[in-house]
C-alpha cells in the first residue's frame, strides 16, 4: 500500500504524523474505526481512552507491526502504511513499548551504542573494532548525557533501577535522531516523584521533536500534551487542547468523568478502581 499516490491532500507535507480514515479488522471485529488525526510537527499528541479503545493497536498500525485494512498513514507528507517495522524507522519514527526491551547484559553504553551502529546504517565486520567508530561512540556518548545516565554510563542495563531502565529505553529510541517519536505509557510504575522527573526528561529529549504517547495517568497527560486524542471504541471523538479536551461533554461522558473521579476516590482513600489502570489496554 506505501507505494501509492503521495499526493492526498496539497499541504500533507505541513504534518509531521496523519492518519486518514484508518480502519483495523481482525476477523469480522473491527477494532479501528475510521481514525483521523493530523500532528504538526513538534506537536506533542497524548492519546487517551478506556481499555479496550484501541490504543495499542493504533500504535501498532503506525509504527508498522500492524497493516491497516484500509486508510492512510503519512508520515511527513509520505505513505508509509503496509511498510515493515525497520522502513518505517529509517524514514524518521521511532517507538518505545510498554514493558522495557533492553540487552539486560550490556553496559548503558553498549545499548546505546546497538541503537546509535543500527541508525548509522553498520554492518557486522569481523575486521572493525567498536572502539574504531568514532562517530557512533561520540553519538552514544550524547545520548547517555542527554538521558542523565552518563554516571551509569558502565553499568550493565540489568543493574539499573526501573525508572533508570526507561529512561535507557528512551535514548534507545532517539538514537537514531528520528522527528517522530512514539512512547507507549512511559510512566507505568513509577512513583510519583520518579514521574515527575521523567515528565521533564521527556520534555528535554523530545525537544524538536514531534511526540505521540499513549498514557494511562492524566497528571502527566494534561501536564505534557498540547493536544489529547480520545480515543474510544477505535475511534476519535475529540482531538483538541488539555483545556477544551476537559471540558469536553462527550469526553466526560464517555471517559474522562470516570477517571477523574476514579482517582479522586481513590486520593480520599474510599476504595475506587486505582488509576493506574485507567486507560491501559489495548
Amino acid at each position: 500500500m506505501a507505494d501509492q499516490d503521495n499526493t492526498h491532500t496539497a499541504d500533507a507535507g505541513a504534518y509531521a504524523l496523519e492518519l486518514v480514515d484508518l480502519r483495523k479488522s481482525f476477523g469480522k471485529t473491527e477494532i479501528i474505526r475510521g481514525t483521523t488525526l493530523a500532528v504538526k510537527p513538534g506537536e506533542r499528541v497524548a492519546i487517551i481512552g478506556p481499555n479496550g479503545a484501541g490504543k495499542s493497536t493504533l500504535f501498532n498500525l503506525i509504527s508498522g507491526r500492524f497493516a491497516p485494512t484500509s486508510g492512510e498513514i503519512r508520515l511527513n507528507g509520505a505513505r508509509i502504511d503496509g511498510l515493515k517495522p525497520y522502513e518505517i524507522n529509517r524514514r524518521g519514527l521511532s517507538r518505545s513499548f510498554q514493558v522495557s526491551n533492553l540487552f539486560t547484559r550490556l553496559s548503558v553504553f553498549e545499548n546505546v551504542r546497538c541503537a546509535v551502529l543500527w541508525s548509522l546504517g553498520y554492518r557486522y565486520a569481523f575486521w572493525k573494532f567498536l572502539a574504531d567508530l568514532r562517530d557512533a561512540n561520540d553519538r552514544a556518548e550524547e545520548i547517555i548525557e542527554m538521558i542523565h545516565l552518563d554516571k551509569r554510563r558502565d553499568v550493565l542495563a540489568m543493574n539499573l533501577t526501573y525508572a533508570e531502565q526507561r529512561a535507557l529505553e528512551i535514548g534507545i529510541t532517539i538514537a537514531g535522531g528520528s522527528n517522530v517519536v512514539l512512547l507507549d505509557e512511559p510512566t507505568a510504575g513509577m512513583s510519583k516523584s520518579e514521574t515527575k522527573r521523567f515528565v521533564q526528561l521527556i520534555r528535554e529529549v523530545t525537544a524538536g521533536r514531534t511526540l505521540l504517547t499513549v498514557e494511562h495517568d492524566m497528571g502527566v497527560v494534561f501536564g505534557l500534551a498540547d493536544r489529547i486524542a480520545v480515543l474510544v471504541y477505535g475511534e476519535v471523538i475529540a482531538f483538541d487542547t488539555p483545556e477544551a479536551v476537559r471540558a469536553d461533554a462527550r469526553v466526560k461522558e464517555a471517559y474522562l468523568g470516570s477517571v477523574l473521579a476514579d482517582q479522586q476516590a481513590a486520593a480520599a482513600g474510599v476504595g475506587a478502581a486505582a488509576p493506574a489502570t485507567a486507560g491501559q489496554g489495548a
